[in-house]
């Protein structure tokens, strides 16, 4: 099955001017059937882009944490400082009423990590306290805005640190992007255009190949195949009618061949479950994998499938 797939794979990697439409089609069929509202940006071998609903302000949530890490990496190229950089974290930066592994595996603080372990734990565990910790480290969430917003990339801000969310959850909407602008940003670190060292780049997109959250998001379609994602999550808690505020996921994904996309998921305001939500993304996913290694004949296929569990999930 790898095998075919992968000469498949060669065959029909670039979209033809035919395939735009008809992946077009069926997402838009997706995220027009679905009870949220859902946002989606596609860049293609860094140049052709698909989006849907981009012109909405969707909250970040977790996948702040992929922008935090740039403004990190940034700090330290200024100041020549290698990932080795330790930072001494103590029992009261370890709050104990929000997600943290760090927090779990060190409950009584009084340890020095490096900020290269520091980004592990945010960028593939998504850590809470240790995404604060670094916030703190670089001069808060404004200087990491304003260094991001040097990079030429429009859409987006950050302004709200963990605690912050989890103070006044509608602080969550602060943090906030659109598809394009969070597949840009994703885009940029794998095309080698962003001005840092490369020794800081190179560790962001390797820690990113191995995130250990939302596997069953954009990853889902992609196991089993030769292709590499690297991703971030973001995850939200529901508002006061039920809503998810925000379940997103942003990555790129690496061909065999060399060839890349990468794509933004952005998803806000979910009346449906998390499991439900999650599979959205995980089908849309499945969709433009499926437009690189299939050509238009199999699409109807694709999407009487996808339509099927969308008509599921409103019963």
């Amino acid at each position: 099955m790898k095998t075919y797939l992968t000469i498949l794979l060669s065959i029909f990697f670039t979209f033809s001017a035919k395939a735009y439409p008809a992946l077009r089609e069926q997402i838009q069929h997706i995220i027009g059937n679905a009870e949220a509202e859902i946002g989606v940006a596609v860049i293609i071998n860094g140049k052709d882009t698909l989006t849907f609903n981009n012109e909405a302000h969707y909250p970040l949530m977790s996948v702040m944490k992929y922008h935090q890490a740039l403004a990190v990496a940034h700090y330290l190229d200024q100041r020549d400082l290698p990932l080795s950089t330790h930072i001494r974290i103590e029992k009261q930066d370890l709050r104990p009423d929000t997600y943290s592994p760090l927090r779990d595996k060190y409950p009584n603080g009084g340890i020095s990590l490096s900020i290269g372990e520091l980004l592990t734990y945010t960028l593939q565990l998504s850590d809470n306290n240790a995404c604060d910790i670094l916030f703190e480290y670089i001069g808060g969430t404004a200087s990491a805005n304003q260094y991001l917003q040097t990079l030429g990339i429009e859409g987006f801000s950050i302004s709200a640190t963990e605690n912050d969310m989890h103070q006044n959850p509608e602080r969550c909407y602060e943090n906030w992007s659109t598809p394009l602008s969070a597949a840009r940003f994703m885009d940029s670190l794998i095309a080698g255009t962003l001005p840092i060292d490369t020794a800081y780049t190179h560790f962001i997109q390797e820690t990113l190949l191995s995130c250990q959250t939302g596997k069953t998001r954009l990853p889902s379609p992609l196991q089993g195949t030769d292709a590499r994602i690297g991703h971030k999550t973001g995850t939200s808690d529901q508002n006061e009618k039920g809503e998810w505020i925000g379940i997103n996921d942003v990555g790129f994904i690496l061909l065999p061949d060399g060839k890349r996309y990468t794509v933004a998921v952005l998803v806000k305001h979910s009346k449906l479950s998390y499991e439900e939500t999650e599979r959205i993304i995980a089908d849309i996913s499945t969709l433009i994998y499926q437009a690189y290694l299939t050509t238009n004949q199999f699409y109807p296929v694709i999407n009487k499938n996808i339509r099927l569990r969308n008509e599921n999930l409103k019963r």
